[in-house]
């Protein structure tokens, strides 16, 4: 999951085979179509989604808002196994992101200065 807006062609090295979500911007967007053209994805796995930001949130709102598409998307009613683990760049982790994380049985494991990787919760 990718909020920062100037990501750009750091986009070239996140892994081909696994999804991932993009905010639109000026400098994700063009990268984004051109690395679809270049990787096309499977059925189940892969690929790049983008989405659309809002401009007045901040990075983390606009990953909160996009939590339950992706949930949707890759959860335990769309995946054989869901996802599991969720990697953000360009967000930190926030108290009320944590909360909506925890909703969907995710608890933060690990930050750095560009995101964190949050990872389902074993029940």
């Amino acid at each position: 999951m990718v909020v920062d807006p100037n990501f750009g062609d750091r986009l070239t090295e996140l892994p081909p085979d696994d999804p991932a979500w993009i905010v639109d911007s000026a400098h994700n967007t063009p990268v984004a179509q051109r690395l679809r053209r270049e990787r096309p994805s499977g059925p189940e796995f892969g690929g790049i989604t983008t989405f659309s930001g809002y401009d007045s949130a901040t990075p983390e709102q606009n990953l909160v808002a996009e939590l339950d598409t992706i949930d949707l998307h890759h959860g335990h009613y769309s995946a054989s196994p869901p996802y599991s683990t969720l990697v953000v760049v360009g967000a930190s982790p926030t108290s009320e992101l944590r909360e909506r994380l925890a909703r969907l049985g995710f608890e933060i494991m690990t930050t750095s200065s560009t995101g964190f990787i949050s990872t389902r919760k074993t029940r």
